[in-house]
């Protein structure tokens, strides 16, 4: 039985796909709102979430990221009525395993759930194209392989301290509490292997990425 929590806004969808999803699949939870998913999330561990991309709050982009930021064993499939490319990159460079329409027909999305669940990669026909289009682009050489091991939100929180922000100000600013910002701090440190926010700043400024 493969565990599912379902995030959307959506009250309508979300019982929509909790009553169509097949016998294989047990939905262990739904939220509507971004930061309850988050801990609902983390503390169920689902096997699959299946993901709205556009939400208040940062989005589903936020919900998985923050998700694998604590967890990255959770397999995220995005579910969204948006077919645009910037979309379907963004999630994807942001971790999702696949990218599914609302479109998809409930025997569709088990088969998706499924795939997903057993390490393959999952997007509408359409969509496909954009994926590969996108990382294709990405010439090997202009890969920083040390920045690369960092999520989007990483990325984002590093440019704000090189940049002097406090923690609580970086808070307000991604919409996200304080211990999340020190979470993530944490975390670009070990990766990036420094010692301080100091050494961070002269990193970051040596990239020019501030």
């Amino acid at each position: 039985m493969i565990r599912v929590f379902i995030v959307d806004d959506h009250d309508l969808f979300r019982s929509g796909v909790r009553s169509e999803l097949p016998d294989v699949v047990e939905v262990i939870g739904d939220a509507s709102e971004v930061e309850p998913a988050i801990e609902m999330i983390l503390d169920r561990v689902p096997d699959v979430v299946l993901l709205d991309v556009h939400m208040p709050d940062g989005g589903g982009k936020r919900v998985l990221e923050e998700v694998h930021a604590a967890n990255e064993d959770i397999v995220f499939l995005a579910l969204s009525a948006s077919d645009a490319a910037e979309d379907v990159v963004a999630i994807v460079r942001a971790g999702a395993r696949g990218y599914v329409t609302k479109t998809i027909s409930p025997e569709e999305l088990g088969e998706a759930i499924q795939r997903v669940h057993d390490g393959d990669a999952v997007f509408s026909p359409k969509l496909a194209g954009f994926v590969l289009d996108a990382f294709s682009s990405i010439a090997i050489v202009d890969i920083d392989p040390e920045l690369d091991q960092l999520t989007d939100r990483e990325r984002e929180v590093l440019q704000h301290i090189a940049r002097g922000y406090t923690y609580k100000e970086i808070g307000e600013r991604l919409f996200i509490s304080v211990k999340t910002v020190e979470t993530h701090v944490s975390a670009v440190l070990r990766k990036l292997q420094l010692s301080n926010r100091h050494e961070l700043t002269r990193w970051a400024t040596d990239r020019k990425l501030i």
